[in-house]
């Protein structure tokens, strides 16, 4: 759609010789790019704002039609729609963060009850012995975790059921004293 062409304003001629008090003075801009904000009373309501905004013609048709319908203004119409979808909003965002924090809270006491059962694991459970040798690899201690160099003594841990090779440097091999069964149990 084409906009109709304006049409320039004649110029007035200027007279330089006329007194200068009487052309009125400029207005000052300044005070005009701030509303005045009249102070509000506590028990007046607030004064409602105007948003302007583009819309396709579509919903700008369907808006009226629907608002017809209802017998309301537009601006009613379109208000409380908004109104609505803040609300929805408002309140599905307060059910995602409960959701959202039951969860983080149960994830909480299920990685504390992990880290109490981890902390129980004994590396060394269903180990029957320890063989010793000198290693030929880079290994790690499975009871302090201390890095093993080729050429380390150190021991193989021994057990019936299959896992990985633990090796065991010397200072975590059961000594004789802590192997012993605990005074009582003899039989």
């Amino acid at each position: 759609m084409k906009t109709p062409r304006r049409t320039p304003k004649p110029k007035t001629p200027v007279n330089r010789d006329a007194d200068a008090s009487a052309i009125p003075p400029a207005p000052d801009l300044r005070d005009a790019a701030q509303p005045e904000v009249a102070p509000e009373a506590p028990d007046r309501d607030r004064k409602e704002r105007v948003i302007h905004t583009r819309v396709p013609a579509v919903l700008e048709s369907e808006l009226k039609r629907f608002a017809e319908s209802l017998r309301v203004p537009v601006s009613n119409l379109i208000r409380t729609i908004l109104e609505d979808a803040v609300a929805v909003a408002d309140r599905a965002g307060q059910s995602v963060e409960r959701e959202l924090l039951t969860v983080a809270q149960r994830v909480g006491s299920e990685r504390e009850r992990m880290r109490g059962a981890v902390a129980k694991l004994d590396p060394l459970d269903g180990v029957y012995g320890f063989q010793p040798l000198v290693l030929h690899v880079r290994a790690f201690c499975a009871r302090c975790s201390v890095p093993l160099e080729p050429g380390t003594a150190a021991h193989l841990a021994l057990s019936e059921a299959p896992a990985p090779r633990r090796f065991v440097c010397n200072n975590c091999v059961p000594s004789p004293q802590s192997a012993a069964p605990p005074p009582g149990d003899e039989p």
